[in-house]
């Protein structure tokens, strides 16, 4: 039986999403070998060699299973689309370090804008790290209000069972509170 060569080496999109999520190293290795070439190319072609294009392609790699982990990677372009455009934006940060030109580089792919992508999400995830620790630093009973009500979608009614409150206005009341506290602390930080 003849094997088609490419379907065998490019998982789909979707393959490598899932493999990422469960840790199936067999997705990585297909990745590896489907779109590094393109990578390899793209270095070699803009004034860096074989090493470079390794380094650059793991590190887009790496950024792709982190952010495919955090649950919170979105794919709105091909996955090619978006490894060359994570490679390219590293490659060219790489340059610009070294200062060696950058203005004409020579590109033969489709490029998504994922600098903007790349800072937002580094943003967030900064965003995310400080509101943690400002809760973590709420104290008792606001953290746990705080959780139930926009973690663990509790309802008023139930929060106020749960805290002994005789009626949802006065938990509601607590809740405020709780988040002017949360709003105090993360600023802070």
């Amino acid at each position: 039986m003849v094997s088609n060569k490419l379907s065998d080496s490019v998982p789909t999109d979707r393959e490598v999403v899932l493999g990422i999520l469960n840790n199936s190293e067999d997705a990585l290795n297909k990745l590896y070998v489907g779109y590094f070439p393109m990578i390899l190319q793209f270095i070699i072609n803009n004034n860096g060699d074989e090493d470079d294009a390794k380094d650059v392609y793991q590190e887009a790699i790496i950024i792709l299973y982190n952010k495919i982990k955090s649950g919170d990677f979105e794919l709105s372009s091909k996955l090619k689309t978006y490894i060359y455009s994570v490679c390219r934006r590293i490659w060219l940060k790489k340059l610009a370090q070294q200062s060696k030109k950058t203005n004409n580089v020579s590109d033969f792919e489709d490029v998504v804008s994922v600098e903007v992508d790349l800072e937002y999400h580094e943003e967030k995830d900064l965003q995310f790290e400080k509101m943690g620790s400002a809760l973590e630093n709420l104290g008792e009973p606001c953290k746990t209000i705080i959780q139930d009500f926009y973690i663990n979608n509790l309802s008023m009614q139930d929060i106020c069972e749960k805290f002994g409150y005789t009626n949802t206005d006065n938990a509601k009341t607590q809740k405020y509170k709780c988040l002017q506290r949360l709003k105090k602390l993360f600023f802070q930080s």
